[in-house]
């Protein structure tokens, strides 16, 4: 098997020309989608300044898990309410819409579209101007994961994992399924897009490396056990934590196990971010690790008082993560000494999104959260 290794500017510049509307940008300035980029690494060019002030709370009628996407200054966001919802850069409510679930599914905004899963088991494609329905694909089950996005000879594509077991590969503009992958269990996370190939953890204790083309499988490789969260892929190496206590780094080259993180036995739903030489995730022992991309290395952690179930996001020296102590926090990221904290009071699995020197995230409080410097 080959994993392509390949620059996507090309798939940026593409799309540019199939929906030069709202646009996911690639150059950091918005953050459009769960973990920011396709190949979920959950890095921002953006910088936050050393303190933040609340600018405003947009209360919802339900707990927010889903993270928040921001394109334009337009801010996406799910609801356990079952709405999905739009708001402008001052936390205003531009649109709702109303499905049949709970939204935990982060918003994808691409193009002139956004792209939401629901409990009801419908990924919903709606317009970014007004919230109204394009289409909507029904699977066969929840979907609580996120859409990814890539773009290939006959256009964009749209990857939608499903409790219905399989990875759904559909037409961007219509909905029509491309194909369709079946694994061995529940898909809770999101696939990764690196090269030719999608890359996802399931229930069934399975990492798959699936080809975009035709949806066919490439390589399994044994997990270790089952994986709830997102894996990161860059370079070749896929990197995520399972809910058996380990973290790991496959090589999708070989299908084999480089390196692997076990410091105390507490599963790992938090998917990480990976930097040149750092790999950052949250666990359910209360931490926030850091390790080197090289070997596993622990460089440092930070301790919670909850466990930390949101996804960490590296906004230049710093890194954002909520836990369930019911705080955001923001520590360095040379040392994970924190300088600054946000007391929400209810837990905060939701992932920030940073975006124009500011950050977004939800609570389980049906607030959606919008921190930056006070003018």
């Amino acid at each position: 098997m080959m994993i392509e290794r390949r620059n996507v500017s090309w798939c940026w510049a593409f799309f540019i020309l199939l929906a030069p509307g709202l646009f996911a940008s690639a150059n950091g300035a918005d953050w459009p989608m769960f973990r920011g980029s396709p190949s979920l690494t959950g890095v921002s060019t953006n910088r936050l300044p050393a303190k933040l002030a609340r600018l405003w709370v947009f209360k919802t009628g339900g707990a927010v898990r889903s993270s928040p996407a921001i394109v334009k200054s337009m801010i996406f966001c799910g609801s356990g309410d079952g709405n999905a919802y739009a708001l402008n850069s001052k936390g205003a409510k531009l649109w709702s819409y109303k499905t049949g679930g709970a939204v935990e599914s982060s918003p994808l905004a691409i193009g002139e579209r956004v792209y939401v899963g629901s409990a009801d088991g419908n990924l919903y494609a709606l317009e970014a101007a007004n919230g109204k329905l394009a289409w909507k694909f029904a699977t066969g089950e929840k979907i609580l994961g996120s859409a990814n996005w890539f773009v290939d000879k006959a256009g964009a594509r749209i990857l939608i994992g499903s409790y219905d077991f399989k990875l759904h590969c559909l037409e961007a503009s219509n909905g029509k399924e491309v194909w369709s992958y079946e694994s061995g269990n529940y898909i809770n996370g999101t696939a990764a897009v690196t090269g030719t190939a999608a890359v996802f953890g399931g229930c069934d204790g399975m990492l798959h490396i699936v080809g975009l083309s035709d949806g066919k499988e490439m390589k399994q490789v044994d997990a270790g056990a089952y994986v709830a969260g997102s894996a990161a892929v860059d370079a070749g190496r896929a990197y995520f934590g399972h809910m058996e206590n380990e973290f790991k780094c496959v090589n999708l080259q070989t299908g084999t196990n480089e390196w692997s993180f076990r410091e105390r036995n507490f599963p790992y739903f938090s998917s990480p971010a990976v930097t040149a030489d750092r790999v950052i995730f949250g666990g359910r022992d209360k931490m926030l690790h850091c390790v080197k991309r090289s070997d596993g290395a622990t460089v440092w952690n930070f301790n919670a008082r909850g466990k930390i179930d949101s996804s960490p996001i590296v906004c230049g020296d710093k890194v954002a993560v909520g836990s369930d102590d019911g705080r955001i926090y923001l520590v360095n990221l040379a040392d994970g000494k924190e300088v600054w904290s946000y007391e929400i009071g209810k837990p905060v699995g939701s992932s920030p999104a940073v975006a124009d020197g500011r950050l977004v995230v939800g609570a389980d409080d049906g607030g959606i959260y919008c921190f930056g410097e006070k003018k």
